[in-house]
């Protein structure tokens, strides 16, 4: 008998920024994989309420406060987590965000803070996650990146500094870590649909962007969570080192003028 595809029963995975939207998605597909997931999230009363949501699923998941982004802070926090549960096998930094800021306007405040929740944390989670996944010689460190990473949108140029540097890091890490049993893998997200959250989603920005995609529509948080369980599973045991790009194809074409040509879009 085939054993249940991407099963993690057993399993302690810990979310950042997973109240919501993506992270909310990758919590919950975990937790019904058969992890404990430790949700961390800045509004503890949106990681309460969709604990309490897959308790109710009889699933298990936790809250931890993510409201400082130093090293001891996140060494404590998971350090706290592996005590309390054992063991932790996986990490997904999914917490990221952006002060949009054209290059002339972006100032040290909204830098410093874009680097420190995207890439700086990324490092600390990893790093205090290292000797905890050793000593199982097993272990998944993820993180959610962006196409953002590799095409350039107005106003972003430093968040897709911190997403290649994220990249670069995930790449590094996996090297490094790929004798201890400890694979480093991301997920590209491209245009995701946040409803009532920020101005893609509204309905007049939505029909614009989805112009451009090939796909014809935004993806949604869901499509992230999937390939994220995968890459958390036992099935992507080698894989290490890379990230999957989930954007509907809008990083295929050369020019927007492409799709349009193609589908009169």
């Amino acid at each position: 008998m085939q054993p249940r595809p991407f099963n993690l029963d057993g399993r302690v995975a810990i979310v950042t920024g997973g109240g919501r939207g993506i992270g909310a998605a990758i919590v919950t597909r975990l937790a019904q994989a058969g992890a404990t997931v430790v949700i961390a999230n800045r509004t503890l009363d949106l990681a309460e309420a969709l604990a309490r949501e897959l308790a109710a699923d009889g699933r298990t998941a936790h809250c931890v406060p993510f409201d400082r982004l130093d090293r001891s802070s996140l060494r404590a926090m998971v350090d706290g987590v592996a005590v309390q549960h054992g063991r932790l096998d996986i990490v997904v930094h999914n917490a990221g965000g952006c002060p949009w800021a054209s290059l002339e306007e972006l100032d040290e405040a909204r830098l410093d803070d874009t680097l420190a929740l995207n890439l700086n944390a990324s490092i600390w989670l990893a790093q205090a996650a290292i000797p905890h996944m050793r000593a199982a010689s097993f272990g998944r460190i993820l993180v959610t990146s962006s196409v953002s990473a590799r095409v350039a949108m107005g106003g972003g140029a430093h968040y897709s500094a911190a997403k290649a540097g994220v990249n670069a890091f995930i790449r590094g890490a996996a090297f490094e870590l790929a004798r201890d049993g400890i694979t480093v893998n991301g997920v590209e997200a491209g245009f995701i649909e946040k409803p009532g959250r920020g101005t893609m989603s509204a309905p007049e920005n939505k029909a614009k962007l989805e112009r451009f995609i090939p796909m014809g529509h935004m993806g949604s948080a869901d499509d992230i969570a999937c390939a994220m369980l995968y890459l958390a599973s036992t099935e992507a045991k080698y894989v290490t080192g890379q990230t999957i790009v989930v954007d509907g194809g809008s990083t295929l074409p050369e020019t927007g003028f492409a799709v349009e040509r193609q589908w009169g879009a």
